[in-house]
Formats: C-alpha cells, structure tokens, sequence
C-alpha cells in the first residue's frame, strides 16, 4: 500500500523553528554599493596599458600615464559610492570631506582625453600634426557622461542643525573605533567554520550598530554609551578571537553553547541601553515642551 512521504525536507514536512531564519536574522542586510557596474570601469585601462607597450617611448608613456588615470578614477568611484551609502544610511551625516566621485569623473575624462590623444599621435605624421579638439571633446564627454551615471557627492550635511560639532567628531571617533572592533569579530569568526554562529555575530553587530546610530543622532549620549562602544565591544572581539581558535581546533560543543549565551547576553544589554537612551531623549522633550508651555502661559498666550 503506497505511504505518503513526509519529513523535514518534504514540502509539507513539519518544520521546527530552529530550521526557520530568526525574525529580524536579514534585517540590515548590507549590500554593497560599489557593484558590478563600478567594478567594471577597471577593465579599460588593462588593454590600454598593454596595447601602449609598442607604441614607442612617448605613446607608452601617454597610454600608461592615461590607464593609471583610468584606474585611480575607479577607485575613487568605488570609495566615494561607499561614502555616499555611509552618509545616506545616517539621519544625520557631514557631507564627505573629499569629493570621491567628482574627483573620478575628472579622472575619468582626463584618462579619455589622454587615450584619445595617444590615437592621435599613432595616426599623426608629427606630434605637431596631432589634433587637440578630438582628445578635448572625448574628454568632457566621458566626465559628463560618468558625473550622469554615478552622480555627484553629497555637497551638504545633513541633519546638523543646532548639534555640537565638536561632540560629534569626538562620538565619529568612538564610533569609528567601535566599527573596528566589529570588523575584527567577523574576521576572527570565519575561522570557526560555523555559518550559524556567524549568522548569529552578525545579529549582535546589527544590534551595536543601532546603538551607534542612536549615539550619532545625539552626541549627548557619549557619555553613558562609552562603555558599550569601548569595553563590552573589546571584550566581545576578544572572547570571539578565543572562542574560534579553540572551536576549530575542537568543535567543542560546550564552548559554542558558552559563546551563544554570552552573544544574548551582549545583544540584550545593548539593545537595552539603547532603549534607555530613547526614552531619555523623549523625556528630555517633554520636559521642554512642559517648559514652553508653562512660559506661554505666563506671557497670556493661551493654548487650546
């Protein structure tokens, strides 16, 4: 007599919660700005440098000089797109202190401009027989034409009204620190093998990061957040460095149980304080509400 097949894997096999993603587990998926299409704007100085290779001492020098152009423009691209995803990211955010992508469009159509005038040369008698006017145009065309693509950098700040610039450069450097800290964390937990826990640290930097944010927005915050962005976080990178030199060599089970239960304890501390530190800033505002109302009422304002 036929039996219906089922189990875990079937399409109605049950299926316990441990085998589902944890609600929030891809909530603040990064992805990465600079893609396949900045990526690609590294292919055209390769030929260009080596069809430049036999084409005598000055249209070598021209074409490498053009390719070295080409390739510090993306670069550049690929930098000031990863700037503009950090300052989009933020509520409030300084406009980038070098313009990235600007300078990349310069490059880009100097590059051109350069290639351009190597091809006049080759199909030019004399160097005084090479015309200006094709490099020239094939050079703002190419800037243009990559300033329309990529776009430009952001050219103000954003959010910064009334905030204490100087407080902030000191949170952008506890911050940046703290980042560092995370990098280190997923750098060291690639060594345990394990794509769960990784998943799992992944969470828990998610998890810091709201907290950086909500000392970004409000710099006054420093103060009570330094310990979580300094000390808890070392610690954090810290016990994750142990925690993967001894589960790749051991597997123990014990020690990733131990690590789990120190990643909740982290996580539930952090998203804690940051929770305090909302409820401070809304209480902070009642209080000024509180006290605009109050001086309203003594000048004969009245409000409804």
């Amino acid at each position: 007599m036929a039996k219906r097949f089922g189990g875990k894997f079937s399409p109605q096999g049950a299926s316990s919660d441990q085998d589902q993603p944890s609600r929030g587990q891809f909530d603040g998926a990064r992805v990465e700005p600079a893609g396949a299409r900045a990526n690609l704007l590294f292919v055209p100085a390769i030929p260009l440098a080596f069809l430049s290779l036999n084409d005598g001492a000055i249209g070598m020098t021209i074409g490498l000089i053009a390719a070295g152009l080409l390739t510090a423009a993306a670069f550049l691209l690929r930098e000031g797109l990863r700037a503009e995803s950090a300052y989009n990211a933020k509520r409030t955010a300084r406009r980038p202190a070098f313009p990235r992508k600007i300078f990349s469009s310069v490059l880009t159509g100097l590059g051109t401009a350069l290639a351009a005038y190597r091809t006049e040369l080759l199909d030019a008698e004399t160097a005084a027989q090479a015309s200006l006017l094709a490099p020239v145009l094939f050079g703002v065309v190419a800037t243009a034409l990559h300033s329309v693509s990529f776009g430009i950098d952001p050219l103000k700040d954003k959010g910064m009204e009334g905030i204490d610039t100087f407080q902030q450069d000191r949170v952008a450097r506890v911050v940046e620190d703290a980042e560092s800290h995370l990098t280190q964390m997923t750098d060291a937990i690639k060594r345990a093998g394990d794509r769960q826990i990784e998943a799992r640290v992944e969470r828990f930097q998610d998890t810091a990061r709201d907290l950086f944010r909500t000392v970004e927005e409000d710099p006054r915050d420093l103060a009570g957040a330094r310990k979580y962005l300094t000390v808890y976080l070392q610690g954090a990178r810290d016990a994750t460095v142990k925690f993967s030199d001894v589960y790749a060599r051991t597997r123990d089970a014990q020690a990733l149980a131990d690590y789990s239960a120190l990643l909740d304890d982290l996580e539930q501390n952090f998203a804690a304080r940051t929770r305090k530190m909302l409820l401070d800033d809304r209480s902070d505002l009642t209080v000024e509400i509180d006290v605009l109302r109050d001086r309203l009422q003594r000048e004969g304002v009245r409000l409804d």
